[in-house]
């Protein structure tokens, strides 16, 4: 068997408008499947990165809630040399508790403000493509 080559019919350098829409519809497909996959990507990255710094950020509080906590205690002592040992324990609860409403309406606060994971380079991505795509469609 002899290899044959095939050739497609050549239009001067002109494509049939069925052709250029197949053409049109397949790139077009092809796109959408590209930027999808970058979402993906981009997401399960953030969400990588968002497991590993939550797990740092987690043992770094316990870590500093230990060492809180015997710092309470010291608070605690030093003061029950001017006062009984109660009323330093009440004071120093009482300090403990006021930190803690004021980190829980600033953490409430951030919160609030904050706005959900996007894949923003595959958004920016695709707003250029679609401005590259009006841009086309205009010539």
């Amino acid at each position: 068997m002899t290899g044959t080559i095939e050739h497609k019919p050549v239009h001067d350098g002109h494509h049939s408008v069925g052709e250029l829409v197949g053409q049109a519809t397949e790139q077009l497909s092809r796109l959408v499947r590209q930027e999808v996959a970058l979402a993906k990507e981009e997401l399960a990255e953030k969400g990588r990165r968002a497991g590993r710094g939550g797990g740092l950020l987690g043992a770094a509080g316990a870590v500093a809630y230990a060492g809180f906590l015997a710092l309470a205690g010291t608070a605690a002592a030093a003061l029950s040399l001017a006062l009984p040992v109660w009323a330093s324990a009440l004071i120093v609860a009482a300090v403990l508790f006021v930190i803690a409403g004021v980190l829980a309406v600033t953490g409430r606060k951030q919160l609030r403000r904050a706005t959900p994971p996007t894949p923003e380079e595959a958004i920016g991505s695709v707003r250029a493509d679609v401005e590259e795509i009006r841009g086309r469609a205009h010539r």
